[in-house]
């Protein structure tokens, strides 16, 4: 099985649920949610997709910097690409935001621009994973490894506990909301909003993925490659029994406690559910049919940046294809059929030119 196939799946799953979550909730109407199941699904559903991203990111992380490391390049050439990467990242999350804002003019507000974002947060994360894996990367490439996951699994912990009181008792309010914005997704409300993505928690998927992607590189998962997916899915299970555990303990240890938004134990229940999806698809990928023939799935998931920049605008946008909040539950569907279909047309033309200029430039 290719090493990324699994990766790409995965990020196709999660533009999936994307596309599901945004169609119905920007076309259905309030008397359609209200009177459909559907839409309850579609929230839990959609509950995945930036987890995946964020987490798959740092999985990502771990293969390019390996990658580098096997080549022989050195450890501040490492850093320097990859910071710049995420520097990237950020500068497209900007970019992004200019242009929702210029195409929602005259309605969008001014402080849309400031908005903290997924791709926002991809970046700085990015940009954080460069400098720990600059840090940790010193000495042989299985040291570095071994320095990295315990580095990762240390920061991902940092975050998700710093969380809560940052989000409550202990909010920088001494900043200027944009910039607390990046801490707890104030942005210009009284209190955070679970709805952005500063971060905390969110920069911890990343740290999270960064752990899983170096072991799943390990000289182990080498040798014995199912037997460490299916011990990261046991941790993972474990990891889902331990936050419902501790969710019903009476001993709490922040003053505010709200397991559903900021509180650790929910991260430790996403990041359960997330190595469980991760060994599913995985064993979907090495003995199903996923890479039997054309997968829609790992198409989408080589490029989902450009199909998440696009779909947006055709289903929250000035161009959205159906008139937004006056849809049934099943005009939104074909909606989101037609979304799909679009953006699989949009990804193998990206693909496919891709091929095309590499081809042309031999």
């Amino acid at each position: 099985m290719k090493r990324l196939a699994y990766i790409d799946w995965m990020r196709g799953l999660a533009c999936v649920l994307m596309f599901q979550t945004h169609c119905y909730d920007s076309w259905m109407s309030p008397e359609a949610k209200k009177s459909s199941s559907l839409t309850g699904w579609s929230k839990l559903g959609g509950t995945l997709p930036a987890p995946l991203f964020i987490f798959l990111a740092g999985v990502s992380f771990a293969l390019v910097t390996e990658k580098l490391r096997e080549k022989g390049v050195k450890r501040k050439t490492i850093a320097k690409q990859t910071i710049l990467r995420g520097t990237e990242v950020f500068g497209m999350g900007l970019v992004f935001r200019v242009q929702e804002f210029a195409l929602g003019y005259p309605w969008s507000p001014w402080t849309d621009l400031l908005r903290v974002d997924v791709l926002n947060i991809l970046g700085l994360s990015m940009m954080l994973m460069g400098v720990l894996c600059w840090t940790t990367g010193e000495g042989s490439v299985a040291a570095a490894r071994i320095r990295c996951i315990l580095a990762g699994l240390f920061a991902a912990v940092i975050v998700a506990m710093a969380t809560p009181p940052l989000w409550t008792t202990h909010r920088p309010k001494f900043l200027p909301w944009p910039i607390e914005s990046y801490i707890n997704g104030v942005h210009i409300f009284d209190q955070p909003q679970p709805w952005l993505f500063p971060l905390f928690p969110w920069s911890a998927f990343a740290f999270a993925g960064l752990a899983v992607g170096f072991f799943l590189l390990s000289d182990f998962a080498g040798r014995k490659e199912a037997l460490a997916f299916l011990a990261l899915g046991g941790a993972g299970i474990l990891a889902c029994a331990l936050s419902v555990f501790f969710d019903s303990s009476s001993i709490h240890l922040y003053a505010v406690y709200d397991y559903w938004h900021s509180n650790p134990d929910f991260f430790l229940l996403r990041c359960g559910i997330l190595v469980v999806i991760l060994l599913l698809v995985y064993a979907w990928c090495r003995w199903g049919f996923a890479q039997r023939g054309f997968s829609p799935m790992m198409q989408l998931g080589k490029t989902s940046l450009l199909v998440y920049w696009v779909h947006i605008e055709f289903v929250y946008g000035r161009f959205s294809i159906l008139p937004k909040g006056q849809c049934t539950a099943l005009k939104a569907t074909a909606g989101l059929i037609t979304i799909f279909l679009a953006m699989l047309m949009l990804s193998l033309l990206r693909t496919n030119w891709k091929k095309w200029r590499v081809r042309a430039s031999q």
